[in-house]
C-alpha cells in the first residue's frame, strides 16, 4: 500500500490517519480538511463551548506538533472538487493528488429549514466551530429563543440557554422529545426536567415561516397560526450525509455513501467512514448511517486495520450520549425498533435505565445518570450473544452479573 489520502478531517478522518500509524503503516498519509482549524471535537460545541467552560484550545483533538511527529500531512481549508477514479486522483483546486487508497470521511451537514424566511438574520444552526462562535455571540445578546427541533442538539442548547436565564421555546413536529432516538420513558423524563428549568414545548407543531422585520428574525409562525416571539432562532432538524463527492464519481449513494462490511465502496480503492457511511450493521438489522463519535472512531480504526493487512468486518457496538443540564443521557445499542421496555431505577430520583427489547431480544439499554449501567450494557452487547428477555429476567436485570456470564457465540 502506497499513498493514503483522507478527505475529511473530523473525528473519523483523523482517527483513520492516527490508527494507520499505530498499525505500522509507513506510507504517505494526507489528511484534507475543508475548515481552517486543526481537527477538533464537536460535542462540546453545543454545551461547554457556549457556556465558556471550554475554549477553542480545549476542542483540538491533536496539536500540529503531534500530527507532524506522526508524519500526517494535514491540509487545512481545502475543498476537494472531484475524484478521478480512472486515474486514482482527486482534484483540489488546480492540484491533482494521487492516491493508492482514498478514504472518504466527508461527514454530514444540517438539514435546512424549508420556509420562505429561513435565511433571515437571527436564524442559525450548529454544526461546526464557525457556527458555534456566532451562536455564542448571539446567545449573549438574545433574550427570547425559539429552538426548532427537540433532538439532541436542540435540547443540549436549550439546557444551556435556560441556565443562562433565557426564555426558551422548543418546537417539534413529532409528538415527543428525541422521538427517533430514545424511548417514551426517557423522553418524558427529559421533557419534565427541561420544563422545570423554564423551557416550554410545542409538540406536533409544524413551522410554516419565520416572522421578520427589516431582515431580522422576530419569531416563528406555526401551522396553527401561533407566532412564537424570538430574537434568536436555532434550527436542529437533523442532518444529511455529504455524499455528493462520491455520487459525482459514480459511486453508489443513498442515505450516505454505500459501503460493505469492510467499509469499502464498490471501488475497493475507496472507503467511506463516519457520518457519511451507509454501512451494514448487525445491531440495526440492516444498513444504517450513524452520527456518533463512537462510530467515527471505530470505523476509522477498522479501515486502518484493513489497510494494514488485518481485515475484519465492522461490528462495533453503537453507543451515544447527550448532556442536557444535569442529565447525562447514554444509549448502548440501537433501540428504535423496540416493542417492549423494562425500567430499572426511579426517574423521580433522576437516575434510571430502560432495557429495550424487540421480539423478546435485547436491543439496547438507555440510561439517565447511570453511567455504570451504560458501560456494562456496552459490554453485554459486545458479547455477541442474543440476550432474550428471559435471559435478562433470570439475571434480574443485573448488568454486572450478565457481564460475568461466559460469552457465547452469537446464535445463527
Amino acid at each position: 500500500m502506497g499513498d493514503v489520502v483522507i478527505v475529511g478531517a473530523g473525528q473519523a478522518g483523523l482517527q483513520a490517519a492516527i490508527s494507520l500509524r499505530e498499525e505500522g503503516f509507513s506510507g504517505r498519509i494526507r489528511l484534507i480538511g475543508d475548515e481552517a482549524a486543526l481537527p477538533y471535537q464537536r460535542p462540546p460545541l453545543s454545551k461547554a463551548f457556549l457556556t465558556g467552560d471550554a475554549g477553542e484550545a480545549n476542542l483540538v483533538l491533536r496539536p500540529q506538533a503531534l500530527l507532524d511527529k506522526a508524519e500526517i500531512e494535514f491540509v487545512a481549508g481545502a475543498r476537494v472538487d472531484g475524484i478521478d477514479r480512472g486515474d486514482a486522483r482527486i482534484a483540489v483546486g488546480k492540484d491533482r493528488i494521487a492516491y493508492d487508497h482514498l478514504i472518504l470521511a466527508t461527514g454530514s451537514r444540517n438539514r435546512h429549514l424549508e420556509v420562505t424566511s429561513a435565511d433571515a438574520d437571527g436564524v442559525m444552526s450548529l454544526r461546526g466551530l464557525a457556527d458555534a462562535r456566532q451562536l455564542k455571540a448571539r446567545l449573549g445578546e438574545a433574550r427570547r429563543i425559539a429552538i426548532i427541533g427537540a433532538g439532541f442538539i436542540g435540547l443540549e442548547f436549550a439546557g444551556v440557554a435556560a441556565k443562562l436565564g433565557r426564555e426558551v421555546r422548543v418546537v417539534e413536529l413529532a409528538p415527543r422529545a428525541m422521538a427517533r432516538a430514545v424511548s417514551e420513558q426517557v423522553s418524558a423524563h427529559c421533557e419534565a426536567r427541561h420544563a422545570s428549568w423554564g423551557t416550554r414545548f410545542a409538540f406536533g407543531a409544524g413551522v410554516v415561516d419565520v416572522e421578520q422585520a427589516g431582515g431580522k428574525a422576530r419569531g416563528v409562525r406555526l401551522a396553527d397560526g401561533e407566532v412564537i416571539p424570538a430574537d434568536l432562532i436555532v434550527v436542529g432538524i437533523g442532518a444529511m450525509a455529504n455524499a455528493e463527492l462520491a455520487a459525482d464519481a459514480g459511486l453508489v449513494t443513498g442515505n450516505g455513501i454505500v459501503v460493505d462490511a469492510l467499509l469499502r465502496t464498490e471501488d475497493h480503492a475507496i472507503s467511506a467512514i463516519g457520518d457519511c457511511a451507509f454501512h451494514p450493521n448487525a445491531f440495526a438489522g440492516g444498513p444504517v448511517r450513524l452520527e456518533s463519535v463512537q462510530n467515527a472512531i471505530d470505523q476509522g480504526r477498522s479501515v486502518a486495520a484493513r489497510l494494514a493487512g488485518r481485515p475484519k468486518p465492522y461490528h462495533a457496538v453503537p453507543w451515544f450520549w447527550s448532556d442536557q443540564g444535569d442529565m447525562k443521557i447514554q444509549m448502548a445499542g440501537l433501540t428504535a425498533a423496540r416493542d417492549h421496555v423494562v425500567q430499572r431505577g426511579d426517574p423521580s430520583e433522576g437516575r434510571f435505565s430502560v432495557f429495550c427489547f424487540r421480539d423478546g431480544l435485547l436491543l439496547g439499554v438507555e440510561s439517565v445518570n447511570r453511567p455504570a449501567d451504560h458501560m456494562l450494557a456496552r459490554r453485554v452487547l459486545a458479547t455477541g450473544r442474543k440476550w432474550t428477555l428471559a435471559d435478562v429476567e433470570a439475571f434480574d436485570f443485573d448488568l454486572k452479573a450478565m457481564t460475568a456470564e461466559p460469552a457465547r457465540a452469537a446464535d445463527a
